[in-house]
């Protein structure tokens, strides 16, 4: 039924944000931090918990041990979009959806045809050199011994994704808020809310319907039209197909 409920909110609508987290990702064989496969679980064989190594102290000062890290455990090359993630991009293309905002660093929207996306973690497809910031893609980080350096000046590349201890981007963050701010329904999927800067963002929308989609409980359950425990890609596709 539920469901039901949100394809019709979707049709009854051409303003339309959403606002996603880990568990979209999750759905095209991404690992999360927190789930029983996520990457809290799997740093065996790592001498430092995935928060050190995702610092920027620890980029600075253990280089070569964060890219170790970095491309075994944040790079999944072969993904693809999930039924979610083709849901957006279709309600974009039908002029209903203005705007994805996402904390994933994997690009997947943009490949399922998704052009607005706010991405507040930045992106593994972005890297740049610190020394004269030449732009470069995902491959040479991944084809790349060690530590990637700038064919033109011999400097460190680091991925365009905010580590711990850095802070966001704020035309990122503003371009979020800006478009959280103009909707009248906002769907969250996939997230928790429990961490920054979701909880955060969410307090910007005042628009007529929040709908939430995770599959567990989140904190603003109490505060959302329709809650829907299930799996936030194949809800969204769904839903999209029924319109």
């Amino acid at each position: 039924m539920d469901v039901k409920q949100l394809s019709e909110i979707l049709k009854g609508s051409n303003n339309i944000v959403f606002f996603g987290g880990a568990g979209m990702s999750t759905e095209s064989g991404i690992a999360d931090f927190r789930s029983e496969n996520g990457l809290y679980k799997t740093a065996l064989g790592f001498e430092y918990p995935p928060e050190t190594m995702l610092s920027h102290s620890f980029f600075i000062s253990h280089t070569a041990e964060f890219f170790k890290y970095y491309k075994e455990k944040m790079i999944f090359k072969n993904a693809s979009p999930n039924p979610g993630h083709k849901a957006l991009a279709i309600l974009e293309e039908k002029g209903k959806l203005k705007a994805v905002i996402t904390q994933n660093i994997d690009g997947l929207h943009q490949l399922a045809g998704s052009k607005k996306v706010y991405e507040l973690h930045g992106s593994i497809h972005r890297n740049f050199c610190m020394n004269c910031n030449k732009f470069y893609g995902l491959e040479y980080i991944v084809g790349s011994e060690d530590i990637p350096l700038c064919t033109v000046c011999g400097g460190i590349i680091k991925p365009d994704v905010v580590l711990y201890e850095e802070a966001l981007e704020d035309s990122v963050v503003n371009g979020a808020v800006s478009a959280i701010k103009q909707a009248d329904v906002m769907i969250i999927g996939g997230t928790s809310l429990v961490v920054y800067p979701a909880a955060g963002l969410i307090t910007y929308f005042q628009g007529s319907k929040l709908v939430l989609i995770n599959k567990s409980p989140t904190p603003y359950d109490s505060k959302a039209d329709i809650v829907i425990n299930d799996s936030a890609g194949k809800i969204l596709g769904t839903a999209v197909e029924m319109l």
